[in-house]
C-alpha cells in the first residue's frame, strides 16, 4: 500500500490506498472496476474528493472520475446541457454564466465535481440541484448496461437521492442533464442576496455575491484541508422547534412545507463556543463554525473526534441532533458517519 491519497481529497489527510487510478472513459472505469472485483479488492469512486473523511487507510483500488465534456442545445424556453461526471463543478457554473446561460449562480464555489451533485443534492442559497436537473446517466458496474433516470426518479430530498440507496453499489454516474430556464428567475430567499432587487438583479450579481459569501467564510483547502460544510442544517418538527425559540428566540430558522422547520447547523455550533476549539489536529475553523479543517496534520480519527464533540455540544445546548454530511471512508468502504460521531 503506497500510493498516497494526500491530493486526491480536500481533507489533505495522510491515508494511503492500495491503487489510485484515473479513468477519462466509461469503458475504463468498467474495466478497472470489475478487474478489482474479480480480484476481490475493494473499490471506491472519486470526485474530487470534496465530501470524503478517511478515517484510515483505504485497503483496495480507488477509481478518480476525469470524465470530461460538456454539450449543449436549446428550444425556445431552455438551455440543455449533457455534461460529463468528471467536469468540476465550479467551473461549469462560470461556464454557463460565460454562455449567458443562467440557473446555477446560486451553486457556485461548491467543491467537487458533476457526477457528484446528485448524490447529495448539493444545494445552496436556496437552490438545490434537483431544481436543475434533467435527467442522471447511472452505469450498472456490474453488467456494463447504462440507464437514465428522470428527475423524479433520482428520489431527491435534503441532501438525499437514490444514489445513497438502491443505486449506491455497484452503479456510477457518468453524467448529468441539466436544464436551465430561459426565463430567469433569481432566487434571493437566503443570506445577503436578499439585499438586491429581483427586478434589476443580474445572474452575475448573484454568483459574485455567493463566491464573495462563500470565500469569506470558507478556508482554501490548500492552506486547511476541510471538506467544506461538515454537518446538514437539522430540520425538526414544529412542536421541537417551538420548545428551542421559547429558550433561544433570536434563532435563524426556515420553515419547510411539510411544517417542519431547517434550523442554521452552523449557528448553533457557533452558540456553544466551538469555534476554534481543537481535538489533535482537527479544529472547528474560526470563521464558520459548520466547517471542520485539518489544522495540523490532523488523522481521520481526530476529526471523526471532534465531530464527536461538536455533536453532543449541541444537542446538550439545543436538544437538536446535528448529522454529518461527509461520508466517512474505512478500510474497505463507506461506513456510518452517524453511528461513528454519535
Amino acid at each position: 500500500m503506497n500510493d498516497s491519497l494526500t491530493p486526491f481529497h480536500t481533507f489533505h489527510l495522510p491515508a494511503k490506498a492500495s491503487q489510485i487510478i484515473e479513468f477519462t472513459t466509461v469503458e475504463q472505469l468498467l474495466c478497472e472496476w470489475q478487474k478489482a472485483v474479480s480480484s476481490q479488492q475493494p473499490v471506491l469512486i472519486l470526485g474530487q474528493g470534496s465530501n470524503v473523511l478517511f478515517l484510515e487507510d483505504f485497503d483496495g483500488v480507488v477509481l478518480v472520475n476525469k470524465l470530461k465534456g460538456i454539450a449543449h442545445r436549446e428550444d425556445e424556453q431552455f438551455h440543455y446541457l449533457h455534461v460529463q461526471g468528471g467536469e468540476n463543478w465550479h467551473e461549469l457554473v462560470k461556464w454557463t454564466l460565460e454562455h449567458n446561460m443562467a440557473g446555477l449562480e446560486n451553486l457556485a464555489l461548491i467543491p467537487g465535481v458533476a457526477g457528484s451533485a446528485p448524490i447529495q443534492n448539493i444545494g445552496a442559497y436556496g437552490v438545490e440541484f434537483e431544481r436543475v436537473c434533467d435527467f442522471v446517466d447511472v452505469l450498472n458496474l456490474r453488467t456494463g448496461e447504462r440507464f437514465k433516470l428522470s428527475k423524479a426518479e433520482c428520489g431527491f430530498g435534503y441532501r438525499e437521492s437514490v444514489f445513497k440507496h438502491q443505486y449506491r453499489d455497484e452503479f456510477a454516474i457518468i453524467s448529468v442533464g441539466i436544464k436551465l430556464p430561459k426565463a430567469w428567475q433569481p432566487v434571493l430567499s437566503y443570506g445577503s442576496l436578499t439585499q438586491f432587487d429581483p427586478q434589476t438583479v443580474t445572474p452575475k450579481q448573484v454568483f459574485d455575491e455567493v463566491c464573495a459569501v462563500r470565500s469569506s467564510k470558507l478556508p482554501n483547502p490548500d492552506e486547511f484541508g476541510n471538506a467544506g460544510s461538515f454537518f446538514k442544517n437539522p430540520v425538526i418538527s414544529a412542536e421541537l422547534f417551538a420548545q428551542v425559540q421559547a429558550k433561544f428566540p433570536t434563532i435563524p430558522n426556515y420553515p419547510q412545507p411539510d411544517g417542519s422547520v431547517k434550523l442554521a447547523a452552523g449557528w448553533l455550533i457557533d452558540q456553544t463556543g466551538l469555534k476554534g476549539f481543537q481535538i489533535g489536529g482537527a479544529a472547528v475553523h474560526t470563521q464558520q463554525a459548520l466547517v471542520l479543517i485539518n489544522k495540523e496534520n490532523a488523522t481521520g480519527a481526530d476529526v471523526a473526534q471532534l465531530a464527536k464533540e461538536v455533536r453532543r455540544r449541541v444537542r446538550e445546548k439545543f436538544g437538536v441532533e446535528i448529522q454529518p454530511e461527509v461520508r466517512f471512508m474505512g478500510r474497505t468502504g463507506e461506513v456510518n458517519s452517524d453511528e461513528i460521531t454519535r
